[in-house]
């Protein structure tokens, strides 16, 4: 039964787990569906639960006084959503919206206290879990931080290539349509910079776009722009 389970149902970010471990998350999962446009919780909300995605796409922003939108992480099928904090009552920082219908496993806190006191196991791979997400948001930060406005754009390229990218020969397509108010969204830019650092990555010969998507000619040259230090694929992702 479990290797019939495994076999139909993504890992994504749970891939940290061994397969009896993921099992033991499958069994305490309770399925909901959220259709496009809802959200799996607020920024504010009490921190009580994790979410597996089984079908579908769900987006974490933050946002500002002001109303400005920051993407955080874009999670899809086989990733678990949630604040990895188990045994403090604390709030979301973030916003949870689901932006393609989804299927998901709600698993309450509970049930995680229970298998992490009972099989140490389960543990340390929940562990391994908790620093792949930690990983994650140091290398976003230093990406934003360090190398200006370009160098984010680029990372952000770079990470959309590892989390949807097809290999066509020399190029790879961001097999998924990406606004540019999406990649503002995403770097904390103007939708207006981000025109003209796209037109100037275009002219370098370095992009292009083919039926609306981004395709990446030069990986090369947008790893340079943004002094990629070659991360692991689990951790260079959107």
């Amino acid at each position: 039964m479990s290797e019939i389970l495994n076999a139909t149902l993504p890992r994504g970010n749970t891939s940290c787990f061994t397969e009896q471990n993921f099992n033991r998350l499958l069994v305490t999962m309770k399925d909901k569906a959220y259709p496009e446009g809802t959200h799996l919780f607020w920024e504010g909300d009490f921190s009580d639960k994790l979410f597996y995605i089984k079908r579908g796409r769900v987006k974490l922003t933050k946002s500002t006084d002001e109303g400005k939108e920051l993407i955080l992480y874009m999670y899809g099928r086989g990733d678990m959503v949630g604040q990895a904090d188990p045994f403090f009552s604390t709030k979301h920082s973030f916003t949870a919206e689901v932006i393609e219908d989804c299927e998901i496993g709600v698993i309450e806190q509970k049930d995680l206290e229970i298998m992490i006191c009972q099989h140490c196991d389960f543990a340390i791979d929940f562990m391994k879990w908790m620093g792949i997400h930690h990983r994650l948001t140091q290398t976003k930060f230093r990406d934003l931080m360090m190398y200006g406005k370009p160098g984010a754009l680029c990372s952000t390229l770079i990470r959309l290539s590892n989390t949807y990218g097809e290999q066509h020969g020399d190029t790879i397509l961001i097999n998924k349509k990406i606004t540019h108010t999406d990649l503002s969204n995403m770097i904390g830019a103007t939708r207006e910079s981000v025109n003209r650092m796209l037109s100037d990555l275009r002219k370098k010969d370095a992009l292009e776009y083919e039926n609306g998507m981004i395709v990446i000619k030069d990986l090369v040259m947008l790893q340079d722009i943004c002094h990629c230090e070659l991360c692991p694929n689990e951790i260079c992702r959107i």
